[in-house]
């Protein structure tokens, strides 16, 4: 299995919410971890929960990714699983988003992932074993309107795992790509251009989840260690991304129309 048992383990966006989430699991599940986040004091609290070591890391920076793989090698001599969590939010009409907000997003949400996956990737073919967790959203499978920089990047993150994922196939390196719906973290609350009635009905939406981030972590690395390429562990995402391949364009007019309501 390419998700080794008490695995050493390096999680991006480790500070809070569910990169948090994923070292409390992994620390349940006896893995030694390195903890990245660019908010290094919030990095050093989840490293103190899960005696892990803390790192500063700006995923955006592939000079940071290439320092956080020599970081993990002398903290734990290797590394079996790469979880590229790290994500920000940017929300609103193409065309009245500022390029400079998709700049950033870019940074963080597609790069990040991208950089984590050149870096990580060869180390673990070269050892033949071990796994990356590419965390993404159901959005990147969905694309609902007024979110299309978030959408742009999480997409872009399922195909780079489903490319990955093949190239991998044969090397005992898996590759998952998580993609929930809705659950309590920041993200939001940090988010760039986000309607007041869209950023309520997001946060609605986030505390009525009965699956919240530690369950989404739980359910994440159950998937990897089953070796399947998607996890979607809620299950209105579930449900929509079957609705959308059974009838596609269906699809797109209800979701428009759900979202002109919205907005109103």
């Amino acid at each position: 299995m390419s998700l080794v048992e008490s695995p050493r383990a390096v999680v991006t966006g480790a500070g809070s919410g569910l990169g948090r989430a994923f070292c409390l699991e992994l620390k349940k599940r006896g893995a030694r971890l390195v903890c990245a986040d660019i908010d290094e004091a919030a990095a050093q609290r989840t490293a103190s929960e899960v005696g892990g070591t803390a790192v500063r890391c700006d995923v955006a920076r592939i000079e940071d990714v290439e320092a956080l793989a020599a970081a993990a090698e002398r903290a734990l001599g290797g590394v079996d699983l790469v979880v590229n969590n790290a994500g920000v939010a940017v929300a609103g009409p193409v065309g009245e988003v500022p390029l400079d907000d998709w700049r950033w997003i870019m940074g963080v949400n597609l790069w990040g992932v991208i950089y984590g996956c050149h870096v990580f990737a060869p180390r673990l073919r070269q050892q033949g074993r071990g796994h990356i967790l590419n965390v993404a959203s159901a959005a990147g499978l969905l694309s609902p309107p007024g979110m299309a920089p978030y959408n742009v990047t999480k997409a872009a993150v399922v195909a780079l795992s489903e490319t990955l994922n093949a190239e991998l196939k044969s090397t005992g390196v898996g590759v998952t790509v998580l993609c929930p719906t809705f659950f309590r973290t920041n993200i939001g609350k940090n988010a760039r251009g986000s309607d007041p009635k869209q950023a309520a009905f997001v946060e609605k939406m986030m505390a009525r989840s009965k699956i919240q981030a530690d369950d989404v972590a739980r359910l994440a690395l159950a998937a990897a260690a089953r070796g399947e390429l998607y996890a979607l562990p809620h299950a209105d995402g579930r449900w929509m991304w079957r609705l959308k391949r059974w009838a596609p364009s269906q699809f797109v007019s209800v979701t428009a129309k759900v979202a002109t309501r919205l907005t109103r």
